[in-house]
């Protein structure tokens, strides 16, 4: 059964969480910012079952999988800023093994036995729509291909299952070569693959879609669930090219998308804090929008209450410009990688207007680690490293609905087959 879930959330304030109460017309997201479903099966092993976290960042992948059972064991980053961060929320303990490096530098032998699963976050620069476009060609987005390697190294003791997250840009990159070539290398390493398309904002108040290419070992029969909205046409590329081995897993119904909720993530400020801009630079930003943009804010400005937005840098016929977003949603959060910039809070209503930078603290609310710990982090060096993650929320419910039961139907397998040898040998 579902659990009661409380029309509560965890809003930020400074370094500390409180339970904040919301009306009724935000129960759905206060449902969402604080718990999931625990509809799902775990295997019956004693103990959890382990993963590996390649690309590992700050952890956020970490945190969604360890949410929804998994036990992750093995990490590796090469950026020594991350592993601080990581650090810093983890600890150091026995069970779980850093490895700050090159991933080129990491071989199949260096991984521990008995591992389930294989998480990859491999960067996007070289496919997001902000960076150079390379594909899986490039510098940093070709990195993945060192994922395949290990796991190509690891032989027969490579995980029954393994993951690639990226950006949706991977879906068109070089006309859809890229994501062809990274089916066929799982295919060649025995894992037929699956594609969901997944936008954060369905969980947290952030526009951030993701791509998910789940390769199984032992992949289920394809649901007849022919148009799945975590599957749109957009991919049916993959699904219909008879040189990829792919499946369709059952999957429940996502939540929906969010369509406001950006004020709840926001800090409690007040107009006086020294990091709400100064008159000069708050005129500064009000004269680069345009006028359809100026117009929006205005008619927020008017309004009665206080409502925020975010905003955030673009480069307009070869000038910097501010835009601002017109729903009470944040954009995607990034690094300053490829040309993207942080993002802005404005604050509007009863005349008034402020602006300030997106606050560590809010950003972390974002990727749905409101309760990350920040002690000791730099302000940019936070904003980098989740920035540069996965919503924590996302990865819990593909674990929990999707990747959790294949481990459990692989448990189920295996037990059938011992037993069958067993009956056999008597």
């Amino acid at each position: 059964m579902r659990p009661t879930i409380p029309a509560s959330y965890a809003k930020p304030t400074g370094n500390k969480i409180y339970t904040a109460q919301v009306g009724d017309n935000q129960s759905d997201l206060a449902a969402r910012l604080t718990a999931m479903s625990t509809d799902f099966d775990h295997p019956t092993a004693a103990r959890p079952p382990a993963a590996l976290e390649f690309f590992a960042g700050i952890g956020l992948a970490r945190l969604g999988l360890e949410a929804a059972g998994f036990q992750v064991v093995w990490s590796n980053d090469y950026e020594p800023d991350k592993r601080e961060m990581y650090e810093g929320n983890f600890g150091v303990t026995s069970d779980h093994q850093f490895v700050l490096g090159d991933i080129r530098d990491v071989g199949g032998s260096d991984m521990p036995p008995n591992v389930t699963l294989a998480w990859a976050s491999s960067p996007c620069t070289d496919l997001s729509l902000a960076g150079a476009r390379a594909g899986l060609r490039g510098t940093e987005s070709g990195t993945f291909w060192e994922y395949v390697r290990i796991l190509e190294e690891m032989g027969d003791h490579k995980p029954p299952v393994a993951v690639l997250e990226n950006v949706v840009g991977l879906a068109t990159s070089h006309g859809g070569e890229d994501i062809a070539a990274a089916v066929k290398a799982f295919n060649k390493l025995g894992y037929s693959v699956d594609a969901l398309a997944i936008d954060a904002r369905r969980f947290v108040p952030q526009s951030r879609p993701r791509l998910f290419l789940v390769g199984l070992q032992n992949p289920p029969t394809s649901s007849r669930q022919e148009h799945h909205e975590l599957r749109p046409d957009w991919l049916w590329r993959v699904f219909s090219d008879p040189g990829l081995r792919t499946h369709r897993a059952y999957l429940p119904s996502p939540p929906t998308p969010l369509t406001s909720g950006l004020g709840l993530c926001v800090e409690d400020m007040p107009v006086s804090d020294t990091r709400w801009w100064d008159a000069e630079r708050t005129e500064a930003f009000m004269a680069s929008l345009s006028s359809t943009q100026r117009t929006r804010v205005d008619e927020l400005r008017r309004t009665a209450g206080v409502s925020y937005r975010t905003a955030y840098r673009r480069t307009r016929n070869g000038s910097p410009v501010w835009e601002v977003r017109p729903d009470d949603i944040a954009g995607c959060l990034r690094t300053a990688r490829g040309g993207s910039s942080k993002q802005a809070v404005v604050r509007l209503g009863s005349g008034r207007l402020r602006v300030r930078w997106m606050t560590p603290r809010e950003y972390a609310t974002l990727m749905g680690a409101s309760h990350y710990c920040l002690d000791g982090a730099r302000t940019n060096q936070s904003l980098f490293g989740f920035g540069d993650a996965v919503a924590v929320p996302v990865v819990e419910w593909l674990a929990r609905h999707y990747l959790m039961p294949m481990v459990a139907a692989d448990e189920v397998r295996q037990q059938d087959t011992q037993e069958k040898t067993a009956q056999l040998q008597r």
